[in-house]
């Protein structure tokens, strides 16, 4: 009996992004049937022959709290006492009306599983046709029977061609992410996103895990604050499960879900059954930057903006009882805080504070537009 597989039929969802001043709707679905979700609400559209359907889902979406917004100039500010510093878990993170995009990347997922799975069997049932090609040889009966081999040959082609297109169905198991921008917007992304470029390049990025206060009295010390910081790197990356015409800006979490920011979105990401979609309207970014007293080696491209010693007075002169004391720089580092209603929450340290600056100006002028 010949060997048959019957190809799996896949649909790779599509989400198309549109970007203008009226705000933000998205498209999730092929040409011919998708989902609207837009200010005025969700919509399901459809062309059959020819024929256009639009059926409305929902009204307007109630209007989201509005969140807190930080100045335009940057400002030394200390750093939130007595705490640890990290997200809530990943899977309470996600925006409501972000729901849509993390469902078609699940899709995707597992779309991408199931081929592998078929892609396995195929392998295994392409080598038990080899082998029983080569045993009706062994055993004679190939010979006798001409039709045993001839039908092994065209199995053998069928899994062959069966394996092929379903590598090529794997390749293309991703979210198609296409981003209408209007001129003005895609110009201050662009700008954004080559900000955080240079900011890639700063010599030390260390992620902020805990900050503690101490008493500067008891410990003689200038720092009123205890930090806990790991290095960390920052680059432009790409999900596997997304294609779009920019990478992510990629920001390496030490204690937790490594953050994507998108041009619409920004994804917290562990792997691919543990991530979190949240919208980049609702992203709470404060950039300043910090008098730090630094007890390890200076960076070669951060600035020095005073000196202080290892152990002081009161009044932060030098503590003379103290022999060996030693002075120590103080330095401004840059600063960015990212925050959530829905708890996304992390802190950075830059050692370049002038291209934490830029980026951070950059970002804010982007993320004004979808908040105006």
């Amino acid at each position: 009996m010949a060997w048959s597989y019957r190809k799996r039929i896949k649909i790779i969802p599509g989400v198309h992004l549109n970007f203008s001043k009226r705000g933000i709707s998205t498209t999730i679905g092929v040409k011919g049937a998708s989902i609207n979700f837009g200010k005025s609400g969700t919509t399901v559209n459809t062309n059959v022959l020819g024929f256009s359907t639009r059926h409305k889902l929902s009204g307007s979406p109630s209007r989201p709290k509005p969140v807190s917004s930080y100045p335009a100039i940057p400002e030394a500010q200390p750093y939130l006492l007595e705490e640890n510093i990290f997200s809530a878990d990943i899977h309470e993170i996600t925006s409501q009306n972000m729901q849509g995009i993390k469902e078609a990347i699940i899709l995707a997922q597992q779309q991408k599983k199931d081929l592998n799975s078929d892609l396995r069997k195929i392998t295994r049932a392409l080598s038990a046709t080899k082998a029983k090609k080569i045993l009706s040889y062994v055993f004679l009966y190939g010979l006798i029977k001409k039709e045993i081999p001839q039908n092994s040959d065209r199995d053998i082609k069928t899994q062959q061609e069966a394996i092929k297109q379903t590598k090529e169905m794997i390749e293309k198991c991703y979210v198609n992410l296409e981003i209408d921008f209007d001129s003005d917007i895609k110009r201050k992304f662009e700008k954004a996103y080559e900000s955080f470029k240079k900011l890639t390049t700063s010599q030390k990025i260390w992620d902020i895990t805990s900050a503690h206060f101490q008493d500067r009295v008891a410990t003689r010390s200038s720092a009123g604050t205890i930090v806990s910081r790991r290095q960390v790197n920052f680059e432009l990356r790409a999900i596997s499960y997304i294609k779009s015409d920019y990478q992510a800006l990629y920001m390496k979490n030490a204690n937790g879900a490594d953050i994507y920011i998108y041009p619409t979105f920004i994804v917290m990401y562990t792997n691919e059954t543990n991530f979190a979609i949240i919208g980049i309207n609702e992203l709470n970014f404060q950039q300043t930057y910090t008098r730090f007293t630094e007890t390890s080696t200076v960076p070669r491209d951060s600035k020095i903006i005073g000196q202080t010693w290892a152990k002081v007075n009161k009044n932060g002169t030098r503590d003379k009882r103290f022999k060996s004391n030693y002075q120590i720089p103080v330095v401004r580092y840059g600063n960015i805080r990212l925050s959530t209603q829905t708890g996304l929450r992390e802190e950075y340290e830059f050692s370049n504070y002038e291209l934490t600056e830029e980026f951070g100006k950059a970002f804010r002028e982007f993320q004004s537009e979808f908040r105006s």
